[in-house]
């Protein structure tokens, strides 16, 4: 059965300075449009399930071109409502070397998606149409309003029986001063009811507060999650583990934790095009082995390959193939294919 997949979340404008410069020494800037719900559901598109966003777009030019795209990745729109006059954005400087990218956000607490009204959604009939949907924790960061929709979705979802996923994704620039002690309430919140949740040690240990006397990462990790999946009763827990080398080249290892065993991706090493949407690769990468009923293994090795390749694309949505994903996951480097 092709599952219908949605994700709640606002749709931003990517505003990119060209190549590597600065901002202060650009004079254009390419845009397009992404969010992590788009990235997701038109990842899973791609993989050919059929894919939902639920949102709230400005009704104006802006907005239009906003639906276009997000078309054109093969997401449906159904349910996205148009009101309001403002749309997020985030201005991204591309890094190089040992200058790290940088992303600043604009206009995100006046946009649609985060002044939308609750009248405007109609979750409890999405809920029943939707196996599975996704939630993030960038929602989480915007306002009370916000976060009252985000639960009110996910109890829908809950008692109809669909598939709660949901993805810590903690952006200190949107939480603010008291960033962490802010949000662990939230965070609990939405953990209560999830089925499939993405996170990882510095998570637990920073939102959610759980000690470790443990110095290394993967003791760290190895510890702390089995505490965090019975503490909040979730099904499957994913994540994964970067690391930075000196001659900037990325390596990736990703986990899945489920019925009590931690099973760990091979370690994949690789340079870096754009980083960005990289987590959502992984997210989306997870959701289709669900949904296919892959073993565990082959789950994080899937989705770990399908967070590789997000880093080799340009943009923030993955553009990868099943057959692409299920070639990289032996990461066998290959002259051009012809």
């Amino acid at each position: 059965m092709n599952k219908k997949i949605a994700a709640f979340g606002e749709v931003m404008m990517r505003l990119e300075v060209p190549n590597h410069e600065l901002l202060t020494q650009a004079n254009t800037l390419n845009y397009s449009f992404s969010g992590t719900g788009t990235n997701i559901t038109a990842a899973l598109a791609r993989l050919g399930y059929s894919s939902y966003l639920v949102s709230t777009l400005p009704n104006n030019p802006i907005g239009d071109a906003a639906i276009s795209y997000i078309h054109k990745l093969g997401i449906s729109s159904q349910f996205i409502n148009r009101a309001g006059n403002y749309i997020g954005k985030y201005f991204l400087e591309n890094g190089f070397g040992w200058r790290p990218s940088r992303v600043t956000y604009s206009n995100r607490r006046e946009s649609s998606f985060n002044t939308a009204a609750d009248e405007l959604y109609e979750f409890g009939h999405i809920a029943k149409i939707m196996d599975i949907v996704h939630f993030c924790g960038i929602t989480l960061a915007m306002n009370d309003s916000v976060r009252k929709q985000m639960i009110t979705f996910a109890s829908h979802v809950k008692r109809n029986g669909g598939t709660v996923v949901f993805d810590c994704n903690y952006r200190p620039a949107l939480w603010g001063e008291n960033g962490y002690k802010d949000a662990k309430s939230h965070y609990e919140e939405i953990l209560h009811l999830a089925d499939v949740v993405m996170m990882n040690e510095k998570d637990a240990m920073f939102i959610l507060d759980i000690k470790t006397e443990k110095i290394k990462r993967e003791d760290q990790l190895t510890e702390l999650i089995p505490n965090i999946y019975n503490k909040y009763n979730i099904p499957l827990i994913a994540g994964t583990q970067r690391t930075i080398r000196q001659d900037h080249t990325h390596s990736i290892r990703g986990f899945v934790y489920k019925n009590n065993t931690m099973t760990f991706s091979n370690t994949h090493t690789f340079p870096v095009l754009d980083r960005i949407g990289s987590g959502d690769a992984f997210t989306s990468g997870i959701i289709y082995c669900i949904c296919e009923g892959f073993s565990i293994e082959k789950t994080v090795d899937f989705a770990t390959a399908a967070c590789m390749l997000a880093h080799t694309i340009k943009g923030d949505t993955p553009m990868s193939t099943k057959m692409d994903i299920i070639k990289a996951m032996t990461y066998a480097a290959s002259d051009v294919e012809r």
